[in-house]
This record gives C-alpha cells, sequence and structure tokens, in this order.
C-alpha cells in the first residue's frame, strides 16, 4: 500500500527519537529510532511499562546476550503501544469522537487519495459503519524502522576475555532488530561494514518471499551512486535486498556530517535518476543467483526499491521539486522536528536554545569522539559542562557508557578519544614533545575539544522525562543541521506537516537561502577552511584530493546552472539571485583553482 506521507522522520541523536513512533506512528508517519544506546532503551522501556501498568523485568548486564535482548523488548513494546494507539483510533470511532481520525486525515497532503476519499464519504452525513470499514481498509500505521552506525561496532569483554564478533556493539544491535517482531526496517549509516552486511544473512526475516516480501528491510544511507551500487552489490552477493536508499547531503545534515569529494545533492540525485533502472538490474541479477546458490525462494517478479533523499530541505516548493524532479519516494525532514514536542523528545532547555539559534550558533565542529565532523550547536550544555572540566585541568569525560571507546592507541581493549583516561595520556605523551608553546597549545585544544557525545546525544530524554541523571549528568549535546537557523518558534504536529504541505509559513526569516545553494556555500567553506590548513605543505596525495573535489565542484556548479536556468514552475522568484550566486561561487572556485596549480607547479 503506497505510504500516507510524502516525508519521513529520520533518526536523531541517540534520544531524539528514541520514541518518536509513539508518537507519530499512529498518524501514518515514519520515523525512526537509534540503536546505539541499550542503557537509555531500558529506561525508556521500565518508563513505558510503568506508566501502561505492563509487567516489567528488567534486563540486567549480568544477563546472557543483554545488549540484543533490551533492544528486542524495547522494539517489542514500542510495536505493542503503537499498534495500540493506532487500534484505538480505528475502534473507538463515533459520532461525537473520531479527533484522532480527522488529525491523521487533516495533516495528510491535500493531493493524498486518502483524504479526497474521506472528504467524499463524509459529505453526506456520518455513517459510522461506513467509516469504519474505510478507516479499516485504507489507514496504515507508520513505520518504525530502526538507525545502525555500522562503524560504532566496538568488541566486548567479559571479564579480561574478548567475546566473539557476534556480541559487538553493531551485530548486537542487529540482531536484537532481526530477533524483534517488527515489520520494518533497519538503516545502516556511516559506511559499510562487510563483517556486519555478512552477519545478517544470518537471519531469515531480511529474505524476501515468492512476492518479494520480507519481514525486515534494509535502507542504505549513502551520500553517491557509487557507494550505492557496491554496497547493493555487496549485500546482493549475501542474498540480501536493499529496499531503500536514502540519500543524504554530505554536510547540509544533522549529526555526523561525512563530506563526499564534492558531490552536491543535485547532480548525485540526477544520476540516480538517471541510473535507477541500471542499478536495479545490476543488484537483481546478483540477488538471483545467490538465492538460487543457497536454495531460498526467489521471487516472481523483479524486486523494486525507493529512492528517498533528505539534507536541508527547507520549504514545501523544495519538497515537491524533490518528489517531481528526481522521482523520489519520499524527502526526509529531520532538524525543524526537533521544534515539535508532539514528535520528538527534547528537554525545555535545548528546545530554548535551538529555536534562538542562528547562522553563526549552528558550526560544524571537530567534537565527535569518532574523528568525524559533527554538526553542532554552540553552548550546548554538554560543551559547557566539558569546559568546566578543563577549567579545573581534569580534561575529559568519566565515559560511563563507553559506546564509542574505540580507540585503540593506547589499549587494546579501545579507549574513547572524549575520555579523561584518552585525553591524560594523550597530554602526557605530548608532554614528551619539544613543542613550541603556541604549537603545544593547538595540540590540546584538538585533545580537549572531544565530547562524551555518546552520553550528551541522549540525556535529554531522560531530563524530558525527569529520569535518573546520575551516572550520565545532566549536559546535553545537541546535533542540528544549518537548516535550524530558519525555525525559531516550537511547532505543533499539525504546523509542521502543513507547512512541509505548503497549508502554511513556519520559516522564521525571509532570507533563508535554497536548499541546492546552501549545500553548495558549505562546501564551498569546508573547502576552503581543508585547502588553507594544508596548502603550505602540499603533499601529492592531498594535491590530488583538491583537484577532485574542485573538479566535482565544477560540475556541481555547472549541473546547478543548467538547472535554474531550464526549470519551470519552481523557484521562479529566486531564480536571478540563484544564478547570480553559482556565478560568484564558481568565481571563488576558480581562484582556489588557480591558487592550486600554482603551488603545483612551484613544487
Amino acid at each position: 500500500m503506497k505510504k500516507p506521507h510524502s516525508f519521513h522522520i529520520p533518526v536523531m541523536g541517540i534520544g531524539f527519537t528514541i520514541d518518536t513512533p509513539f508518537k507519530v506512528a499512529q498518524y501514518g508517519m515514519d520515523s525512526v529510532i537509534s540503536l546505539v544506546d541499550d542503557i537509555l532503551l531500558e529506561k525508556l522501556r521500565k518508563m513505558y511499562s510503568e506508566k501502561f501498568e505492563i509487567p516489567y523485568k528488567e534486563i540486567t548486564e549480568k544477563i546472557d546476550d543483554f545488549r540484543a535482548k533490551r533492544i528486542t523488548s524495547y522494539l517489542n513494546l514500542m510495536d505493542d503501544l503503537t499498534e495500540k494507539k493506532f487500534k484505538s483510533m480505528k475502534d473507538y470511532i463515533s459520532s461525537k469522537n473520531y479527533n484522532d481520525l480527522t488529525a491523521y486525515i487533516s495533516m495528510l497532503p491535500d493531493n493524498s487519495k486518502i483524504k479526497t476519499d474521506f472528504i467524499a464519504l463524509t459529505s453526506n452525513g456520518f455513517s459510522l459503519n461506513k467509516i469504519k470499514s474505510w478507516v479499516s481498509k485504507n489507514l496504515v500505521k507508520g513505520a518504525i524502522d530502526v538507525n545502525i552506525m555500522t562503524k560504532v561496532d566496538k568488541d566486548n569483554y567479559k571479564k579480561d576475555e574478548k567475546l566473539s564478533v557476534e556480541y559487538n556493539d553493531a551485530h548486537a544491535a542487529l540482531r536484537g532488530f532481526a530477533k524483534s517482531k517488527l515489520n520494518s526496517a533497519v538503516v545502516l549509516s556511516a559506511g559499510m561494514n562487510p563483517r556486519l552486511y555478512s552477519y545478517m544473512s544470518q537471519f531469515d526475516d531480511f529474505f524476501p518471499d515468492e512476492k518479494g516480501v520480507s519481514n525486515k528491510r534494509i535502507i542504505l544511507k549513502v551520500s553517491d551512486y557509487r557507494s550505492a551500487l557496491i554496497q547493493g552489490r555487496f549485500l546482493a552477493k549475501k542474498g540480501l535486498w536493499v529496499s531503500e536508499y536514502r540519500i543524504e547531503s554530505g554536510l547540509n545534515c544533522g549529526g555526523h556530517a561525512f563530506a563526499t569529494d564534492g558531490f552536491l545533492l543535485g547532480p548525485v540525485l540526477a544520476e540516480f535518476k538517471e541510473k535507477r533502472n541500471e542499478l536495479q538490474e545490476a543488484i537483481q541479477s546478483v540477488l538471483s543467483k545467490e538465492l538460487l546458490n543457497q536454495n531460498r525462494t526467489i521471487p516472481k517478479l523483479p524486486l523494486s526499491f525507493e529512492i528517498t533523499a533528505q539534507g536541508g530541505v527547507g520549504t514545501q516548493e523544495e519538497h515537491r521539486f524533490l518528489l517531481k524532479h528526481y522521482n523520489l519516494d519520499s524527502v526526509g525532514w529531520g532538524s525543524p522536528f526537533l521544534l515539535v514536542p508532539e514528535a520528538t523528545t527534547v528537554d525545555y532547555k535545548t528546545i530554548r536554545k535551538l529555536a534562538k539559534a542562528g547562522e553563526k550558533d549552528l558550526y560544524l565542529s571537530d567534537i565527535s569522539p569518532l574523528g568525524i565532523p559533527f554538526n553542532s550547536l554552540k553552548g550546548n550544555t554538554k560543551d559547557v559542562e566539558k569546559q568546566v572540566l578543563i577549567d579545573k585541568d581534569r580534561p575529559g569525560s568519566s565515559c560511563p557508557k563507553k559506546f564509542v571507546a574505540l580507540n585503540k592507541e593506547f589499549k587494546d581493549k579501545g579507549i574513547c578519544t572524549a575520555s579523561r583516561e584518552y585525553q591524560y595520556l594523550k597530554i602526557k605523551a605530548l608532554d614528551e614533545k619539544d613543542l613550541t608553546p603556541e604549537l603545544y597549545q593547538k595540540e590540546i585544544d584538538k585533545i580537549t575539544e572531544k565530547s562524551c557525545t555518546c552520553v550528551g546525544l541522549g540525556t535529554s530524554a531522560l531530563l524530558k522525562y525527569d529520569l535518573d541523571t546520575k551516572v550520565e549528568g545532566e549536559g546535553v549535546s545537541v546535533c542540528p543541521g544549518p537548516n535550524m537557523a530558519y525555525y525559531s518558534r516550537v511547532m505543533s504536529l499539525q504546523n509542521i506537516t502543513d507547512h512541509i504541505y505548503g497549508r502554511d509559513n513556519m520559516l522564521s526569516r525571509k532570507d533563508r537561502p535554497n536548499m541546492f545553494i546552501k549545500e553548495l556555500h558549505i562546501y564551498m567553506d569546508y573547502l576552503k577552511n581543508k585547502f588553507d590548513e594544508t596548502k603550505r605543505s602540499l603533499s601529492r596525495k592531498e594535491e590530488k584530493y583538491f583537484e577532485t573535489f574542485m573538479s566535482n565542484m565544477n560540475i556541481g556548479i555547472a549541473y546547478y546552472q543548467n538547472l535554474f536556468k531550464k526549470v519551470e514552475g519552481s523557484f521562479e522568484d529566486i531564480k536571478t539571485s540563484i544564478l547570480n550566486e553559482l556565478e560568484t561561487c564558481k568565481s571563488s572556485l576558480e581562484v582556489m583553482q588557480a591558487e592550486l596549480y600554482a603551488l603545483t607547479v612551484k613544487a
């Protein structure tokens, strides 16, 4: 059945969408839960069990495979609770009370067949039996999807004995999802993990039946076509089909930012559109052979997949353009939903900070212990907490959860680079080097900049629900994308859906740039900063990197110039300013290319 909505709510942080399905699935909206923090999931399972008087038995760390079991139990609870709410909406419709039903219908896009049919059905009076029958046949619940960051796959130990690979964090999270009763998808992000991908083939739920239907599906988050083809083929060789390729802007997004080599979103989407059939055929042939090799069921018809996109979309016009021009199946709306308490779980103080945030408050930071650029908010309380420890000459976190204890520079077990232990050892090693005061301080700042995000990104949920934060502390990390600068009010679920579908305008500023131009400027800034850092001592490898990056940027700018000159019916009021911006960026890029050429000739 076609999905009711043309948008989805991506995973945000660790805790901000941890129970979003419970809030929005009853309205047919898809959303994604992070599986990083099983400790947080267990706390919320206890809270919800007590709230709805459901028997609860704690899954402690003494229980074998506790991480996977916590995840399974939480996801099963979410499934039960969302199904109960959805069923309640359908079963308790009366002539006097059908508020949830009208909310479901009113939030649908205006061109929705479901909405049109409902209006026609109720235009001649209220027939309770007809409406109940129609609701049962036509309304669907939103998906409870899950996210696994594939590289956050820490080895685990029992005392000093290293456990086998299936007990690694990402492996255990996958097993927890696979053993749950959810009929939904796992979103695999942060790059390829061959061991994890191979492990997926151990679970029958990921394999299709004769009709091509599987209970568990795979969504790949990618930033370019080549990555989708490589990963899709790899999974197909295991007999696994990717049901959706979720394309995300490399830099114009929330959370971790995986900068591409200058590949801009528009050209990437165009390549997917052009090669969609080619991608399907290339992977289908590999899959069919492998299913035959494994003696598994081969679907009677070729399998299909969806292509979706997310990253910086902010207006109904952009939303509609992405869907129509690139033939997308859905568009992800992330950061604005952080200001929607009916959808996400954000504590009061953090919501206030987000609402007040302007462009200068949102920045691409180096605070992530994963060593990946991370979109953050200046003045977040986790960074304030971090600075207090630095001022006390005790930098670093106590590292209570250790989910990203992946650095093996000092210990085989791994330490988190944001931890007090790691920073102490790193500074001690630094003290032995004969550095100038200026260079020494620069290195110190690099070390102590890392923040305990695996705790901070989940704490907001604890504060929101008034749960114990004795271990975690009250510092909150928050990871909005640059798009947050243009929203400054707390919104209802009706507000944000009306905004997405063009029935209202929730933007607080009129000077918001087009999403493609915003991404281009972010990439230009990223390139300039990186170039300025390294151009004094440019290696051949770095030279080649910048040549490729700049070439791809030029291709992207030329693509946009052609697109905006030819496109009709969209962006008419800003087309001239967009073309001027593109010309300016092109000139700036030419200056950098000339500088790079001069450096290489000199070398």
